[in-house]
């Protein structure tokens, strides 16, 4: 179906505020809790374009480039859509008919696969089942003529749940070719995140195919899902490979409080129940320990929560002195921070995009330099590129 214009190269130009509002409550997604991070945040002078690509989006989550400019955004209700270099878009065929769009549940992210530009291969991450039992699940199809052919499942977290909350789902490729997903705890099952005998709370990694990775930490060892790559975590909505740097990040929610940004390595705990900065909602404390012998700690957490979604490593010439920095989008905060990162340590931190008071759900940079941004909102969600002006 071709919904037509979007609203395609609307450019506003924002000179943000030095008076940044730190008067925010933030949350896990979309429940409130007590904005401070480990380092000190100041906004930005910096003037740049914001650049409307697409407007009138119904929840989206996630976007990808296409090698000719284009773009896919997945949106939460179970649509992709195709979005044109003139604006138009189309929705593609052929998605799953066993999409959970409840809560925080849905068609969620998207990559293209390495060699896509030979076989046309991507690979979406969704929320699939019930309400009494439902998982995140992964399928791998070829994108042709405006349709998902070939699809075929691949992946599903074990075991199933009844809550609609935590499905983590971000997604990324290694530089040997496997696949690395984040799955959260659903919530409810906080502990899990701690049993290798489940997918909950855990980062997975697996080949192409679905099956696990021969050299996996735990493949070998009885009674531990052979997928598992790291544990220990929560919700965990933002993922990147800095292939300049060779590290694996990714950030996650706390609860109230306890938001995470953690460099990701194979067979490690990162601690959540145990180990949080983090409160209960009802105040109460989840753990009497900030930190504990064979975890993991964080590179920086924000305390209170800034509901953390969407994740990229800046390499680029367009902000060059951003090389290198982590750009975290913010859900209950409604900003874009900026994490200036050396030598794997957080030194600061910078708060961007607060003018548009929008909350921001995906992160990346495009193949030019610029960042996308997609901002979360069920009926006029806009998918936006940052240039300097």
């Amino acid at each position: 179906m071709d919904i037509g214009k979007t609203g395609f190269a609307t450019t506003a130009v924002l000179v943000l505020s030095l008076a940044a509002t730190l008067a925010l409550s933030a949350c896990s997604e979309r429940e409130d809790t007590q904005v401070t991070s480990r380092v000190a945040a100041t906004a930005s002078q910096m003037a740049i374009n914001v650049e409307t690509i697409a407007d009138k989006l119904r929840a989206p989550w996630s976007v990808t480039v296409l090698p000719d400019g284009s773009y896919l955004v997945t949106e939460q209700l179970g649509v992709l859509q195709h979005i044109r270099l003139d604006g138009t878009r189309t929705e593609i065929s052929g998605l799953p008919d066993d999409i959970y769009a409840q809560g925080q549940g849905g068609l969620l992210d998207i990559v293209l696969a390495p060699d896509f530009a030979d076989t046309q291969t991507v690979f979406l991450s969704y929320a699939k089942g019930s309400k009494k039992a439902n998982r995140t699940a992964i399928i791998r199809a070829r994108l042709v003529d405006g349709a998902l052919i070939d699809r075929a499942e691949i992946f599903q977290a074990s075991p199933t749940k009844d809550t609609s909350s935590h499905f983590g789902a971000r997604m990324v490729f290694l530089p040997d070719g496997t696949l690395v997903m984040t799955i959260g705890e659903g919530f409810a099952y906080r502990e899990a995140a701690q049993d290798k005998g489940s997918h909950l709370g855990k980062t997975v990694r697996l080949n192409p195919d679905g099956s696990a990775p021969t050299d996996n930490p735990f493949v070998s060892v009885d009674g531990v899902r052979p997928e598992i790559y790291s544990l220990g975590h929560r919700n965990a909505q933002g993922l990147n490979f800095d292939t300049v740097g060779g590290k694996l990040w990714s950030h996650e929610h706390g609860a109230k409080g306890g938001d995470e940004l953690n460099i990701i390595a194979p067979g490690k705990n990162y601690g959540w129940p145990i180990t949080t900065t983090g409160i209960d909602y009802n105040g109460a404390k989840i753990s009497p320990f900030q930190s504990y012998a064979g975890m993991e700690g964080f590179v920086t957490d924000w305390v209170p929560s800034i509901a953390p979604s969407g994740l990229t490593i800046y390499r680029g010439d367009l902000f060059a002195d951003w090389n290198g920095d982590a750009l975290v989008g913010g859900l209950k905060s409604r900003d874009l921070r900026r994490v200036d990162l050396e030598d794997g340590k957080a030194v600061g931190e910078e708060i961007l995009l607060q003018d548009l008071n929008a909350r921001i759900r995906d992160v990346r940079t495009a193949p030019d330099g610029s960042i996308l941004i997609l901002t979360d909102d069920k009926t006029n969600g806009k998918l936006l590129r940052i240039t300097p002006k």
